[in-house]
């Protein structure tokens, strides 16, 4: 017979936490509405992170609610196994609305970490097709953040999501990072120096062969990692590479989708269409788990006319376009679109940008970075506790009511894309405060 027991912290193993030090320290949040959480003793948190870069359209949206319930009402499951249900194709047709030209194909997942899994299978799949099956070879970028899935951690680049987990997926190389060239410290948007490194896929194409490399995958803006923003000229650069050798790119859009950096995906905003596209968090406002992949045309009638008769892509979940996730995404994607959330995020981006860089001065800021809503701000570690200062900065700053994130000893800003003046004001304002009460 079961027993039941009080509400403890036990059960439950957080992820990418420090369990036992939140177990004996816990900071909580038990509501959100708008710019705000609020804690379960009543004070109030602003969100500097839009939850984990997802709720770009702010908390508690009557809008989304609502479509959510309604469609609980209806239908709460139908699976998409040989079969369907009408919102799941209303939903991968807004998707497709929004999608750079000719990328009009869309497959659902559950996550950023599922999408990079789908984007990675898709990319074999495609060239199998074709007639290439040697071109089995994955290239990502150190540093990059693909999501937890045993393709996407192969293909990413961050030491600490991979070392715990053994030789990973084989047939994987990686590029260099973009980010540590001296000319660029404290650049605003874009900076000027780096377009060279995309070069770096040349010597993996000459050390391994063309033939033999089915993609490349690549965040437009890498976020995870700390606000790593492309080169003028870099994704370019690869964009002409791939075509040139019949590599496909894609973009991990799972961050700067859906108006993050000012338009609806960052291929847009950074000129370059990849030939995939992973998407997730933006799509629901983070309301119901979701993710999508969206492919070139060619991709997907390469893939589906060049199956014999029967299943074309031997892949899928269980809720892949799950109905309560489709609505959510559906009346998400109409407030984007009412509320025109990549041009507020536009509109607000001059004042970001200088409000995020004034922190320049203040003691151990390194360096600076921004990208449409993103700001990087990078402190010198501590001798012999990298990372523990921006910790210590993190915990600062919730205790006094902003919510920020950090990775390694780079602060990560990313506020929901309604921000407005005196947010920012108090975001930055609280953080430096913090800062400096961190200095030594």
């Amino acid at each position: 017979m079961s027993v039941s027991r009080p509400n403890n912290l036990d059960a439950f193993w957080m992820p990418y936490s420090d369990n036992r030090y939140f177990k004996s320290n816990p900071r909580m949040l038990a509501r959100a509405e708008g710019m705000h959480y609020t804690t379960p003793e009543g004070r109030e948190i602003l969100d500097g992170t839009a939850g984990l870069w997802c709720c770009n359209a702010g908390h508690g949206r009557v809008e989304i609610k609502e479509a959510i319930q309604k469609q609980a009402a209806i239908l709460d499951y139908a699976p998409t196994f040989q079969l369907g249900h009408p919102i799941a194709f209303e939903a991968a047709s807004r998707i497709a609305e929004i999608t750079p030209e000719g990328m009009d194909r869309v497959f659902f997942t559950n996550s950023g970490s599922e999408s990079a899994d789908t984007a990675l299978k898709i990319a074999l799949a495609y060239h199998r097709a074709r007639g290439e099956s040697s071109r089995v070879r994955l290239i990502g970028r150190e540093r990059g953040y693909h999501g937890v899935g045993f393709g996407g951690m192969s293909v990413g680049g961050i030491g600490g999501n991979r070392k715990q987990f053994g030789a990973l997926l084989p047939y994987v190389d990686h590029l260099p990072h973009t980010h540590g060239l001296a000319e660029n410290l404290f650049a605003k948007g874009q900076p000027e120096h780096g377009a060279h490194l995309a070069d770096a896929l040349e010597n993996l194409v000459a050390l391994h062969g063309a033939e033999t490399i089915a993609a490349v995958m690549v965040e437009p803006v890498a976020g995870s990692t700390g606000v790593l923003v492309p080169p003028k000229g870099y994704l370019e650069r690869l964009r002409a590479i791939c075509d040139k050798y019949g590599i496909l790119l894609i973009f991990d859009e799972v961050i700067t989708g859906f108006g993050r950096i000012g338009t609806n995906f960052g291929a847009e905003r950074l000129g370059v269409t990849p030939d995939i596209m992973t998407m997730a968090k933006g799509l629901t406002n983070a309301a119901v788990p979701m993710g999508a992949v969206a492919v070139k045309n060619t991709v997907y009638d390469a893939v589906v006319n060049g199956a014999p008769a029967g299943i074309e892509l031997f892949h899928g979940y269980t809720y892949s376009g799950h109905p309560l996730a489709a609505a959510a995404a559906i009346a998400t994607m109409e407030l984007h679109r009412a509320e025109d959330l990549p041009g507020r995020a536009r509109a607000i981006e001059p004042y970001w940008q200088e409000a995020a860089h004034s922190l320049r001065d203040l003691p151990n800021v390194i360096d600076i970075r921004d990208c449409g809503l993103i700001a990087g701000i990078e402190l010198a570690p501590r001798p012999g506790k990298p990372g523990q200062r921006a910790m210590d900065v993190f915990r600062r700053s919730f205790d006094e009511g902003v919510l920020i994130r950090v990775t390694g000893d780079i602060i990560a800003l990313s506020p929901p894309l309604i921000v407005e003046r005196p947010h920012v004001d108090r975001l930055i304002g609280t953080l430096a405060e913090a800062i400096r009460a961190e200095a030594a």
